[in-house]
């Protein structure tokens, strides 16, 4: 996709990373231990599938913590989707996740990230999305932006995780399903009723029968923990991909 020089300088501009205020305007449960949260940024430029922002929060005696976190949402300016996984120890997930009410307000910062994004109309070279729990996020921004700008590129998604309890954007997953999307679960420790397929964790075998062949050249975002996805890379390495053709995002942390 062609851009003018006019155009490229403008994109640039509006996607320039800055600290915005956000407000919480809802809060849902995800999965038993996670939160979808709806902000909204009045200065937030808009961002691309698969970027991410930093989330600080200030405590009364002026002490700060902050950790980075995928966007679920690609668009509109102004308005920001977290999914957040709790981690216990952490410094921020668990106020997120636990006490994060409608009203309260937050600090951003972004939009961060331009290594780890799928822009539409790129290539037409098919995409293979590989998520391990809450890496599921940035690769459903994709997914969504792939659906609403009609994109003809085909995508398949790849998605590792516990239980059916524990799927990011279960209904929405379901509902972007289709010709153009092809959503395989594996899960790790419990299937749904009636589950065709068996239960454990992911293998190099069950990976290259899920996933786009390297003969057709993808281009793969495996996003993840910091185990899920260098494990993954390796083994798509084996099998024949590309360095060049893999990109991997990961997570750990506070």
């Amino acid at each position: 996709m062609n851009t003018s020089p006019s155009t490229a300088r403008s994109v640039q501009h509006r996607m320039r990373s800055t600290w915005h205020t956000a407000t919480v305007v809802e809060t849902r449960a995800e999965t038993p231990r996670a939160v979808r949260l709806t902000l909204a940024v009045p200065t937030w430029p808009g961002s691309e599938p698969g970027s991410h922002l930093d989330v600080r929060l200030t405590a009364p005696d002026g002490y700060q913590a902050s950790r980075s976190y995928s966007v679920a949402s690609s668009s509109p300016w102004g308005h920001v989707v977290l999914a957040i996984d709790e981690l216990p120890d952490g410094e921020v997930s668990p106020f997120l996740v636990n006490e994060a009410r409608p009203g309260d307000t937050l600090e951003v910062h972004g939009p961060l990230g331009s290594y780890f994004v799928w822009r539409p109309g790129q290539s037409d070279r098919p995409v293979q999305l590989i998520a391990g729990g809450s890496g599921l996020v940035p690769l459903y921004a994709m997914a969504v932006a792939h659906d609403l700008t009609e994109d003809s590129t085909p995508f398949r998604l790849l998605y590792s995780v516990r239980t059916p309890a524990d799927v990011f954007f279960a209904d929405e997953l379901t509902s972007l399903a289709g010709p153009l999307l092809q959503v395989t679960h594996v899960y790790t420790r419990e299937a749904p009723t009636g589950w065709p397929g068996t239960v454990g964790r992911l293998t190099r075998e069950s990976l290259a029968a899920c996933t786009i062949p390297p003969a057709e050249r993808p281009r793969i975002y495996v996003c993840g923990s910091t185990g899920f996805a260098e494990t993954v890379a390796a083994w798509l390495l084996e099998l024949g991909h590309a360095t060049t053709d893999i990109l991997t995002e990961r997570f750990g942390g506070l």
